[in-house]
């Protein structure tokens, strides 16, 4: 039933979502963390989504446009958590514990506001899945309402 595809699609965006806001949520959360266990102030995290069709390429696209009848699961998957390589920002502030011999601390290359803009993004994407799977379930049950 294509309806079915429907709710998987959105249940994998709903679950790359909350996994992005966790991410983002860990950012800030650590955003004057200058010691880590590795050594170094926190890096920013971010997510690396891809498709979670295994046929990616322009062909199998193409063949998917004309033939619908083909059964090509789409919606999303976390590839990856990767590290933000941008330089650490540096802060003079000499009375702090991790500062350097002239005084500079290093500081996590995480800005706040950046994050949270990225966070009202993911919830506005994940708002939607939620309409999306509503909007299924509506129209499923209008189809039943039909058969009696």
């Amino acid at each position: 039933m294509a309806f079915l595809s429907s709710l998987d699609i959105s249940g994998s965006a709903l679950t790359a979502s909350r996994l992005r806001m966790d991410v983002i949520s860990e950012n800030i959360a650590n955003a004057s963390t200058t010691r880590t266990q590795a050594g170094g102030p926190y890096r920013r995290k971010m997510v690396v989504y891809r498709s979670a069709d295994q046929k990616d390429s322009f062909r199998s696209l193409l063949d998917q446009k004309l033939e619908p009848d083909s059964q090509a699961m789409g919606g999303v998957q976390v590839e990856k958590i990767v590290e933000d390589q941008t330089p650490f920002n540096t802060v003079y502030d000499p009375s702090h514990p991790d500062a350097d011999a002239q005084g500079y601390v290093q500081m996590p290359n995480v800005d706040v506001t950046k994050e949270t803009m990225d966070m009202m993004s993911v919830t506005r994407a994940y708002s939607a899945n939620i309409n999306a799977l509503g909007a299924v379930k509506n129209m499923a049950a209008k189809a039943l309402e039909i058969g009696k």
